[in-house]
Order: C-alpha cells, then structure tokens, then sequence
C-alpha cells in the first residue's frame, strides 16, 4: 500500500507558492500602473488592491488566531503604501496565514473556533482556509482579476 503525502508539507507550501506569485506580481507592476485607477472602480487604483490583499490576510489572522497566539500584522495605508514596504508587510501576513494553517493542522485539521469570527460563512478546516485565501489572492475585488488580466494580455 503506498503511502499518503504529508499534506502538512503540501498545503503549506502551496500557500508559499500562492505569497510569492503576489509578491512578484506586485514587485513586477510597472511603476506607472501603481496608482491607475481600476476601470469599474474609479477610486480605486491598482495600489489599493494590493494593499487590500495585505489587510484582508491581516484581519483573518487576527479573527482567527488572536485567541490562539498569533499575533496579528500591523495592517498599511492604501492609499500611501509605497511598493516596497507591501512587499516587506505581504512577508508578515504570509507568515501570519501560515501560523494559522499550522494551527489547524496540529488541531486535527481544523482551525479551532475563535470569539472574534461571527460570521461562520467560511468552513475552519484547513483545505477550505487555504482555498479561500488563495482564490481571494486570484480575484481580489470585484474587477481585479479582468482587469490585471488586459494588463497582461493588452486586450
């Protein structure tokens, strides 16, 4: 009988994989494009999307593992934000994602409850966790994804 892949290693690296695609896109963006608005959402700029994705994995890390240890990443002004320092911060809420991945693998797969998550919309168990954070990665607000995808394309 062959014997089962250490999921623990798969799904953290996975998340790994997932922080560095942002990471370089954001790194990659050109200069130009930082503060263009997004078509669909005139007062949003490509800044404060990736400033969003920061913040977001913020606040789950802090509804979720506060209660277990984890402290949560200082969150940064989208507005303002210069690239390299959201690189720097993307680094600590990646490692905060982390943390509560490796709390749900070492709690039977499942991120235990916590106070602070009222909502109860999002399933705790790891694989569900990881797919949320990752597919909210790929889309972002509303728009985002068709719109980085003309950047790319030029279409």
């Amino acid at each position: 009988m062959p014997s089962s892949p250490d999921l623990r290693a798969t799904l953290l690296a996975a998340w790994q994989t997932n922080n560095r695609v942002t990471v370089q896109l954001i790194q990659r963006l050109p200069a130009a494009l930082w503060d263009t608005a997004v078509p669909g959402a005139p007062r949003r700029t490509i800044r404060m999307i990736a400033a969003h994705l920061h913040n977001a994995r913020c606040r789950w890390v802090k509804t979720l593992g506060r209660e277990h240890g984890i402290p949560a990443p200082t969150r940064v002004d989208q507005r303002r934000v210069a690239r390299w320092q959201l690189v720097a911060a993307l680094k600590h809420s990646s490692n905060g994602i982390e943390a509560l991945l490796k709390l749900g693998l070492e709690s039977g797969g499942q991120i235990p409850p916590s106070r602070g998550y009222v909502w109860r919309n999002l399933s705790l168990d790891v694989g569900h966790v990881l797919t949320y954070f990752v597919a909210h990665e790929v889309t972002g607000p509303p728009g985002t994804a068709q719109f980085l995808e003309q950047l790319v394309t030029g279409a």
